[in-house]
């Protein structure tokens, strides 16, 4: 039991890590895993949360320079002032709709169908932006305008629907205002931190009470697994998509949520 468990733990660490900050939905793709794997228990809700938290701690880690001199500079330097206030702008919408709908988004949302549905949408939403050949006018996040901040912030709204994809929301978004792909990806990294930690805190008050000594062992399997995982796919995905676009997760996108819509029809 508890090596079934410890599997279980670390494929879903390892499914967070890799899915979290590619456009491609990390919670549609623990909603389907677990329900595959059968993780759909507690200390089910406390874990995800964990391991997203193990997600966050890796962009800390690979930008903490950066983040250190954003924020030591900030009362001398515009562009860390600059860069901060985009961030606080860009994280206020879905801030304020996730506090407001989140029973709904739990109670209603979360279903393996929506998730099929958004992934094959907003696959074919990739593939058509990709191909739209955008002008690219911003280049780094010290000199985006606080407008085109919170123009991001609104698309990732469209995240707060199971399987659209907070880091796809954000990053489409980014590159429809003229935001470089690079640029766009590293926005939607350091857009994540407050965004989840704000979404971890709520739900780990949420679900204290049940947290327990016994599960303490499978949670920081989850934890590192995620951490580590993460730590690798970001540096990958920076270089990749200078180089290649997201157009090959749109495509992914659009395969993977076709064959989950055919296997839980199957299953009735």
């Amino acid at each position: 039991m508890i090596e079934h468990s410890f599997l279980q733990a670390l494929i879903l660490g390892i499914v967070e890590g890799v899915s979290e900050f590619l456009p491609i939905s990390s919670t549609g793709h623990l909603i389907v895993v677990g329900h595959l794997i059968g993780f759909s228990s507690m200390p089910g809700k406390v874990f995800e949360v964990v391991i997203q938290l193990g997600a966050i701690l890796a962009i800390c880690v690979l930008y903490w320079r950066r983040l250190l001199h954003v924020v030591l500079d900030a009362r001398h330097d515009p562009a860390a002032r600059s860069f901060i206030g985009a961030i606080i702008v860009a994280m206020i919408p879905a801030g304020l709709l996730g506090v407001l709908f989140h029973d709904f988004i739990i109670n209603v949302l979360f279903s393996p169908y929506v998730v099929c549905t958004t992934l094959i949408l907003g696959g074919i939403a990739i593939i058509v932006i990709e191909r739209l050949h955008l002008e690219t006018r911003i280049t780094s996040i010290e000199t985006l305008p606080m407008k085109t901040a919170l123009k991001i912030g609104l698309f990732q709204c469209m995240a707060l629907v199971p399987g659209v994809s907070r880091s796809g929301a954000t990053i489409l978004g980014a590159l429809l205002v003229g935001v470089e792909r690079k640029t766009a990806a590293e926005f939607s990294f350091f857009l994540a931190i407050p965004v989840m930690l704000g979404a971890s805190a709520i739900n780990l008050i949420e679900t204290w009470d049940l947290i327990q000594p016994s599960h303490a062992f499978i949670i920081a399997t989850g934890f590192i697994a995620a951490f580590l995982s993460a730590l690798v796919v970001v540096q990958w995905l920076l270089n990749f998509v200078s180089n290649h676009g997201y157009s090959i997760f749109g495509w992914y996108r659009i395969v993977f949520g076709c064959l989950l819509l055919v296997y839980f029809m199957a299953r009735g």
